[in-house]
């Protein structure tokens, strides 16, 4: 490199570099202005402190409203019913076989005995 192109790169990086400097000036804490009286903010902040956390999620949501169902609950009770008689209660769509709904109603010994068999482990006789 001949000295005339080390000169032009030196003058060019001088201006970038003075073209990015530049200062901010602090203007220091800048005392704070509010139309309302510290009565009202006092106020508004007892309300807030006992209001419920409108960004809380999952656990920390509080208590869910109870939610009101239109079905029947015996119609719930028998799909129920079908679903855990079927050959996979996790199944979707075409996989999920055919369900067989029982016509006479369950007697409340065999439903007893079925539950105690699935508690232990013992294979449901379907």
């Amino acid at each position: 490199m001949n000295t005339a192109t080390k000169i032009f790169t030196a003058a060019a990086l001088a201006i970038l570099a003075a073209g990015g400097a530049q200062a901010e000036t602090y203007q220091g804490v800048q005392a704070p202005v509010s139309a309302n009286s510290r009565a009202d903010i006092g106020a508004q902040a007892a309300i807030a402190a006992r209001s419920g956390n409108p960004y809380a999620e999952g656990a920390n949501a509080g208590v869910a409203r109870a939610v009101v169902s239109v079905a029947d609950r015996s119609a719930v009770r028998s799909e129920a019913v079908a679903a855990a008689r079927s050959a996979n209660p996790y199944s979707e769509g075409a996989s999920a076989g055919v369900v067989s709904i029982q016509a006479s109603p369950l007697d409340r010994a065999s439903v007893r005995n079925e539950a105690r068999a699935a508690s232990r482990g013992d294979a449901l006789a379907l």
